[in-house]
């Protein structure tokens, strides 16, 4: 007795069907999601070359609609990115954070998956992109990549318009060997001083370089900041308390700090104030009126690039190589203190890396404990070069009379 072979089911009323379309040559797959408010039944189709495809297609449409994310079809991970730009970053430095992070997605991660739609972005092409720009970029710089692409999807996820952030599944690989900071010996750090000494950048680097601000808290400093007087026992000092971040704020609220000065970083803040002064009245009205320590020669505040440019020009002068730039003056700060005995945690507490929190009070009038320390320290180590030109000015002087 022969049997009779089953018939294939008809689906259901409202159930998901697939069916070969021989006009467009492709399967078919119909869904059922409800009806939509006006009464209409709701079912989308998908295409696919093949049943599985077909399904799959089905399956994330489903998952769509009851996370309530609707992934647009054409919104691609450049269009991710460029919106978490525009509009996740608000409040940012412009000129910094955003401008480093569009610097960056602009030239190693949008050229290179910025047309590849989110939706079908997977974690295998992640980490193509990653690999391959292994070869060009430091381990750092691909961490910074990866978090730039984590944030965009993560500000897509939260405008629905993706359902799952894939960089979050990736490991960003080990990259090229980054560029290790260095430090100015005795040697290099006096060549350095002395070939800034007639440029308008002197007084900048003398105060970097001996008292270990960052070059972001220099560039903002105020004179009603400066104390270049003894008063109430209370030594000459700077009130580090500002950086060029947004809003003013120092990098931590550890970094605010009040540190004594050196003897000769003193004596070169008072000659650069006189100097000032007489650009001042020079100028007139041209003269910007903000009060910073260090500007451009119409008193406009200085930027990242003018110090650079000119950082620049003055390693070559002082016969080092022009690759130094002016954040290794502090990393030079810490050296010269560590060679010349200065405790770790004193240097820590020097340059704002205080694991201490310290009280916060009332601005300028309840400053916090001037730390001594590393101006005494600077006095010793560039004593012995600051008697050799009083000498050898004294000899010049006799010479003349």
């Amino acid at each position: 007795m022969t049997e009779t072979p089953k018939r294939a089911q008809r689906a259901g009323h409202g159930a998901d069907t697939i069916y070969w379309d021989p006009v467009k040559k492709s399967y078919v797959g119909a869904v059922s999601l409800g009806y939509a408010p006006n009464g209409k039944r709701r079912r989308p189709k998908v295409y696919g070359k093949t049943k599985t495809e077909v399904r799959n297609k089905i399956r994330d449409l489903k998952k769509e609609v009851q996370t309530g994310v609707k992934a647009p079809a054409n919104y691609t991970v450049a269009d991710a990115v460029n919106d978490w730009l525009e509009r996740g970053l608000k409040g940012r430095d412009e000129k910094g954070t955003i401008g480093k992070n569009r610097s960056m997605a602009n030239k190693h991660l949008i050229p290179f998956i910025g047309k590849a739609k989110l939706k079908e972005l997977s974690a295998d092409d992640v980490d193509d992109w990653l690999d391959d720009r292994a070869e060009f970029l430091a381990t750092r710089s691909l961490r910074d990549l990866l978090a730039i692409l984590r944030r965009s999807i993560a500000h897509a996820q939260r405008r629905d318009k993706a359902a799952r952030n894939v960089a979050l599944l990736v490991t960003a690989p080990e990259g090229r060997p980054g560029r290790p900071s260095k430090a100015l010996n005795l040697e290099e750090a006096k060549a350095v001083l002395i070939a800034a000494r007639p440029s308008r950048l002197y007084a900048y680097l003398v105060l970097s370089l001996l008292s270990g601000v960052r070059t972001e808290e220099a560039r903002p400093l105020t004179w009603d900041h400066v104390f270049l007087e003894t008063q109430d026992d209370v030594p000459p000092h700077v009130a580090v308390w500002r950086s060029v971040r947004k809003h003013g704020e120092t990098k931590t609220r550890k970094s605010r700090r009040t540190i004594a000065l050196p003897k000769q970083v003193v004596d070169v803040l008072e000659e650069h104030l006189r100097w000032q002064k007489q650009e001042r009245a020079s100028r007139g009205m041209e003269w910007s009126p903000t009060g910073r320590v260090f500007t451009t020669r119409s008193g406009e505040p200085l930027d990242a690039a003018n110090v650079r440019r000119d950082f620049k020009a003055i390693v070559k002068k002082a016969g080092l190589k022009p690759e130094w730039t002016p954040r290794e003056l502090r990393h030079s700060f810490v050296s010269l203190l560590s060679d010349h005995g200065i405790p770790l945690e004193r240097i820590a507490l020097l340059v704002g890396h205080s694991s201490q929190a310290t009280t916060e009070a009332v601005y300028r009038k309840q400053l916090r404990p001037v730390i001594t320390q590393g101006a005494e320290a600077m006095d010793e180590i560039f004593a012995k070069d600051q008697e050799e030109e009083d000498t050898e000015g004294q000899e010049g002087s006799d010479a003349a009379a």
